[in-house]
């Protein structure tokens, strides 16, 4: 599971600092443009051009026209209602180890709940690892967008910026929970701790930001 999240880590750090961000549902237009560079954004996630580009791995032999094009609008839909599916599964889980986790730090080893406490966070933390990976493997390798329209300050720019700050705290939060495991390295607690509410509080205020758009 580390070596799952690590890797989508990697993606999505890479698709953000190289890439244009692009628009989330409200990208779901269709063009009457017949040719291929109209019909496929200049600009798109590395993921997006490996999968959905002109030599995408699913897209095969097929060429690019403008049915196929509806078609990948279908399927960005139904990725993208999944990435924000997944996206609240995760800010439960959050709000899930954010009322054990505490418990757990104030309780001893020696109390009768410890263990059931340990035993909650722990598959608290395999939920969110697992559901914030899926949501980013639906949003990195969705369908691209039929035009690149997000340009300045936008809510979806704003997202993705939250999106860096709220993946590498996740990244933290698991190192550092991982180098205290067993009682081991008690002094990181406090890192720990602002590590898990960055990384809580910017998620809630990504997912806050993408409604009012």
């Amino acid at each position: 599971m580390k070596k799952l999240f690590l890797f989508i880590a990697g993606m999505i750090i890479c698709g953000l600092i190289y890439s244009q961000t692009d628009s989330l549902l409200n990208s779901l237009q269709t063009s009457n443009s017949t040719t291929q560079q109209e019909l496929l954004p200049k600009k798109m996630l590395f993921t997006q051009r490996w999968a959905w580009g002109e030599h995408g791995f699913l897209r095969g032999s097929k060429p690019i026209t403008p049915e196929i094009r509806m078609d990948d609008m279908k399927i960005r839909r139904k990725m993208l209602i999944a990435h924000q599916i997944f996206g609240v599964a995760t800010l439960a889980g959050f709000i899930g180890q954010a009322i054990v986790g505490p418990k757990l730090y104030n309780a001893q080893k020696t109390d009768a709940n410890y263990h059931s406490l340990k035993q909650t966070h722990d598959l608290l933390a395999v939920s969110v690892n697992t559901t914030y990976s899926i949501a980013a493997l639906m949003a990195l390798f969705a369908p691209p967008p039929m035009v690149n329209r997000d340009k300045g300050l936008s809510a979806i720019r704003l997202h993705k910026w939250l999106a860096v700050v709220h993946l590498t705290g996740l990244i933290a939060t698991n190192i550092l929970g991982g180098l205290m495991e067993d009682g081991q390295n008690p002094q990181l607690k406090t890192y720990h701790r602002i590590a898990a509410y960055t990384t809580f509080a910017s998620f809630a205020t990504a997912m806050i930001v993408i409604k009012l758009k």
